[in-house]
């Protein structure tokens, strides 16, 4: 019994010690971009402070919408006002 109890034990796979190093969060990403942002008019009628290129997304209904990227926010994206 003895036997097959050790034999058992050693089969597990043994997980390592060491804790495993945090992913980075957007706010540290976010904090690279802390120079040279730009302001824009948002579609909900705000301004939002963006790091980002503002780049050109497909909408649901077949058009095309520009948004701002990265922003102070926390926003990936905010669409912009044409």
């Amino acid at each position: 019994m003895k036997v097959l109890t050790l034999a058992l034990m050693f089969s597990l796979p043994v997980l390592p010690l060491a804790p495993k190093k945090p992913l980075p969060q957007p706010a540290a990403q976010l904090a690279k971009h802390a120079k040279g942002g730009r302001w824009y008019f948002a579609e909900s009628g705000h301004a939002v402070y963006c790091y980002g290129p503002v780049m050109t997304v497909p909408r649901a209904n077949g058009g095309l919408q520009k948004v701002a990227t990265f922003c102070r926010d926390g926003s990936p994206m905010v669409p912009l006002k044409e």
